[in-house]
């Protein structure tokens, strides 16, 4: 077999999933990118507005998946419309996923090595992660989901708790006035929110794995919901901390929030180390979100084992890791993700549900 039938994951696990493939490094710089692409503090108004539009996206591929049970978008988008026209596209989605896959190991290589391991080389710490990673992802998905089970409620919580710490330097006058500004700097960041949610595409892998594929719908919801809510709240804590002229500046805005005070009687008086160690968990988790998704493609589209395509996709994803030779290259790279995922979109799920729409028709006709 070329990937295991009886490997299914339950609507929890499915969410979890999701919530690992949208939370990454994004968490690091999203206040800056959307300040800066909005330039006023209302940047939390663009995200609500960008989320809901997420959710129509997610609604949209979940409706299709659900049509084919059982069955990823690399499985049937040829029975949709022919495997000549579908495999153009579903390789454009692989290259996508080990793309993000290796920006994703980039970022937690560059954090780990400004922060904690100066000095340490590149590789040195690529490498044992991508490893770690292979050895989780051959063992499945439900394998991997069970370990984001564990993992996720770590990374929320010490997070949540920073962010409760950080609010003794917290100003509201750094959020107002509310639409100073007026409606269109609000419009001008709404792209920069849809950018953040890039890897929302795993929901045409995720339904086909599901014991319960009717609960699809407010699974992956719940899984766009978790994000959001804590994106949400990454903004108004990290603005409302440094307002929006140092966050400008920053190139990692959220840890220099918890690297700009101390809390004394804890047995961590500065909380952006242990944030740093959990948060890089939750990088390797979401970088392994992308790996297994390139990798299970690639078996599918072409009938090959997934072990084996696991371990010839390891250069791969390193080599995409080392393309970027500056950090901004590095954001560049984030920013040609984001613009491709609504490529995607466009690309795959939209035209699918269309073309499949119009052949249910003509078959109703027929009858």
């Amino acid at each position: 077999m070329f990937t295991r039938s009886d490997d299914k994951i339950t609507s929890s696990q499915a969410t979890v999933f999701l919530t690992n493939s949208i939370l990454g490094a994004g968490i690091l710089t999203l206040p800056r990118v959307l300040t800066n692409a909005a330039e006023t503090p209302d940047v939390w108004l663009s995200l609500i507005i960008g989320g809901c539009i997420i959710f129509c996206l997610i609604i949209v591929m979940v409706k299709l998946s659900q049509q084919f049970p059982g069955k990823t978008v690399f499985q049937y988008a040829g029975s949709i419309a022919g495997r000549f026209l579908a495999i153009f596209p579903c390789l454009l989605l692989i290259v996508y996923f080990i793309v993000i896959a290796g920006f994703e190991i980039r970022v937690l290589a560059e954090v780990t090595l400004f922060f904690l391991l100066e000095g340490t080389p590149m590789w040195a710490v690529l490498i044992p992660f991508i490893w770690v990673s292979v050895y989780l992802i051959t063992g499945g998905i439900n394998v991997i989901s069970r370990l984001f089970q564990l993992i996720l409620p770590i990374s929320l919580l010490v997070l949540l708790v920073s962010y409760l710490m950080s609010l003794r330097i917290f100003e509201i006058d750094n959020l107002r006035p509310v639409l100073g500004d007026g409606l269109m700097p609000v419009f001008q960041g709404i792209k920069s929110t849809v950018l953040v949610f890039s890897g929302i595409e795993v929901t045409m892998l995720l339904v086909g794995y599901m014991e319960s594929p009717k609960q699809a719908v407010k699974a992956m919801i719940a899984g766009v919901s978790i994000p959001l809510i804590i994106y949400l709240i990454t903004v108004v804590i990290v603005i409302g901390g440094m307002s929006t002229d140092a966050i400008m500046r920053s190139t990692w805005p959220t840890i220099d929030l918890l690297r700009s005070f101390e809390v004394s009687g804890l047995f961590f008086e500065r909380l952006e180390f242990p944030f740093l160690v959990i948060w890089m968990t939750q990088l390797f988790c979401n970088f392994s979100c992308y790996f297994y998704s390139a990798s299970l493609g690639i078996s599918q589209l072409f009938k090959l084992r997934l072990r084996v395509v696991i371990f010839a996709l390891i250069p791969l994803i390193y080599i995409s890791a080392l393309i970027p030779t500056r950090m901004n290259e590095v954001f560049e790279v984030g920013d040609f993700i984001g613009w491709t995922g609504l490529a995607m979109f466009l690309l795959i799920p939209l035209p699918l549900s269309i073309i499949w729409l119009i052949r249910r028709k003509g078959m109703k006709i027929n009858v």
